[in-house]
């Protein structure tokens, strides 16, 4: 495999930044590696367990590298579906794609709407509390969120946010979990922003975004949802499991946890050997 080259796509209100790892030796379709809000860094280690295949990462919009021009402040699976097929395009389609968190919702958008693009489409723990069967109470916790973030800053808003993506079970009514930012190591004080890629740009959006299930079993790709082993209760691992379920399938049980990929990116190893093996298991089936 060559070294990453990285390319760049206009789309309408964004610039991508897209990033090639050639395998010339393959014929395979390119494999496409997609978070969201993360963006192409958090896929290097995976990388280099995965030989024999052109990979493909890049930065969503609003993400890192990749600006939006046209000055929103928020994000949506259509929008993030439009974006993938055009990179898509770009690369001469159709692909298969390893998909995890927000991109895993992303993924499923595109499928929806574009189903000749991907052949396979692994989504790992797709946050997708539309499907849930607390929908109401998982919203509503999420909305919790947004609102303390808007009205107290991104440490408030985060230390609330890893206090519910941790939460294990149904979501209670009435939920308003409020730890204080420090036990995070974040600061308590308020900076006056509110363009967080996370909190700002895309909780809503993505978590509130309800799959087109109808599109989704009449497609000809191969969906197959993901699960962390050390997920199980979690939002994101119930919500792979509940997508599963409405597309008449059972989600596959990966090595490690929701960040079970990464390497050391982001000082969070999970078990990114183990993953690849699983994850070449199930693109090979």
């Amino acid at each position: 495999m060559t070294e990453a080259k990285t390319y760049t796509l206009d789309v309408p209100g964004a610039v991508l930044h897209y990033d090639v790892r050639e395998d010339g030796g393959t014929t395979e379709p390119a494999l496409l590696l997609i978070g969201s809000p993360m963006g192409a860094e958090g896929f290097g280690t995976l990388a280099g367990f995965i030989p024999g295949r052109t990979l493909v990462t890049y930065d969503p919009r609003g993400v890192s590298r990749s600006v939006r021009t046209d000055g929103a402040t928020e994000s949506t699976p259509d929008e993030h579906a439009d974006d993938l097929h055009r990179l898509i395009a770009e690369l001469g389609g159709p692909v298969d794609i390893f998909a995890s968190s927000g991109g895993a919702v992303n993924a499923l958008a595109l499928v929806a709407r574009h189903p000749a693009d991907v052949r396979t489409l692994v989504a790992h723990e797709p946050p997708a509390a539309q499907a849930l069967p607390d929908r109401d109470q998982a919203l509503a916790a999420i909305r919790f969120i947004s609102d303390l973030y808007q009205a107290k800053g991104s440490g408030a808003g985060m230390a609330a946010f890893i206090a519910a993506v941790g939460h294990q079970g149904e979501f209670p009514d009435g939920y308003a979990v409020a730890p204080d930012p420090a036990q995070f190591g974040m600061p308590a004080q308020d900076d006056g922003s509110r363009d967080d890629v996370l909190l700002g740009q895309n909780l809503i959006s993505c978590t509130h975004y309800e799959p087109d299930f109808d599109a989704l079993r009449a497609a000809p790709t191969r969906i197959v949802l993901a699960v962390g082993e050390e997920s199980a209760g979690t939002m994101a691992c119930r919500g792979g499991v509940a997508v599963a379920e409405k597309l008449g399938t059972t989600a596959v049980v990966f090595p490690s946890n929701h960040g079970g990929f990464l390497g050391d990116e982001f000082g969070m190893p999970g078990k990114p050997a183990e993953f690849a093996v699983k994850l070449r298991e199930v693109l090979a089936a």
